[in-house]
């Protein structure tokens, strides 16, 4: 894969990693579009350590306290985090879906649903779901307010997530939506829970590369240019987000997610992948 594909790849990873609009789809199309050669396992790697990178980096503090306060440490200042002492329990209680369903589907998300046909669908209907839960929810409550059941419907909306096109943060977010969390605690609440669950991909596709042979030294440059760069475009993503929640709806997410889909169902009927 040549520096320029390396680039663009990794923008467009720490573009939509964090925003409501589905990496899955975006990566999975983006070679299939413009007929690039798959990118590889290695590359996989690199933009998924990128991504935790960015959330670690911008979410460090929160993690430091969250942890610290589950064990009874007095550590941290943000008052919300403060009146939850639980959340690290809630937090762990959430990731078990995606890991039951990660385990259980691997194959198809890698293979059969990883197709234009799927990836369009499931960007309409998680615009829907998206939708409703903007209609539904009151948006009254914050983080210090979450409750395990809040965390039992947020892990299992986020078991979804095998499937392309999905969008692990929009479907989690419209999860806490529903729960009547305001937006941007349902999105603050998303980050904390990708966290283990990116770093368990990271871990899982490191654990395959090294069983492949680690990695080719030919590919070393734009492993470490492709992480660095979606880890900062990542954490300003992060930043863009929450600070967008705080005074707009997800309006504009859902109107792309459901163009986006429309075009993706279009272009695979119009020219298949198999035809490229």
């Amino acid at each position: 894969m040549s520096l320029v594909h390396t680039i663009i790849l990794a923008i467009v990873q720490g573009l939509t990693e964090f925003l409501p609009i589905s990496s899955s789809a975006h990566l999975a199309l983006a070679p299939w579009v413009l007929r690039w050669p798959d990118p590889g396992l290695s590359f996989d790697i690199a933009l998924h350590f990128g991504t935790l990178i960015a959330i670690l980096l911008y979410f460090w503090r929160d993690w430091v306290q969250v942890v610290g306060q589950a064990f009874g440490l007095k550590i941290g200042t943000d008052d919300q985090l403060k009146r939850n002492p639980s959340l690290l329990w809630m937090l762990a209680v959430a990731a078990i879906p995606i890991g039951i369903a990660g385990l259980a589907f691997n194959e198809q998300a890698e293979t059969t649903w990883r197709n234009p046909y799927v990836i369009g669908v499931m960007m309409i209907v998680i615009a829907a779901f998206m939708w409703l839960a903007e209609k539904a929810g009151r948006r009254t409550r914050d983080m210090s307010q979450i409750t395990f059941f809040d965390s039992i419907v947020i892990g299992l909306s986020q078991a979804l997530a095998v499937v392309p096109g999905t969008s692990r943060s929009g479907v989690t977010i419209a999860a806490g939506l529903f729960r009547n969390l305001d937006r941007e605690t349902a999105a603050r609440f998303s980050f904390l829970l990708a966290t283990p669950t990116i770093a368990a991909a990271a871990a899982k596709a490191f654990l395959g590369l090294h069983k492949a042979g680690g990695l080719p030294h030919d590919v070393r440059v734009q492993f470490f240019i492709g992480m660095t760069i979606s880890a900062v475009v990542g954490c300003g993503m992060i930043a863009f987000l929450l600070n967008f929640l705080r005074r707009h709806s997800l309006n504009f997410f859902i109107y792309y997610r459901i163009i986006f889909g429309i075009m993706v169902i279009a272009l695979a009927y119009f020219f298949p992948p198999q035809a490229g």
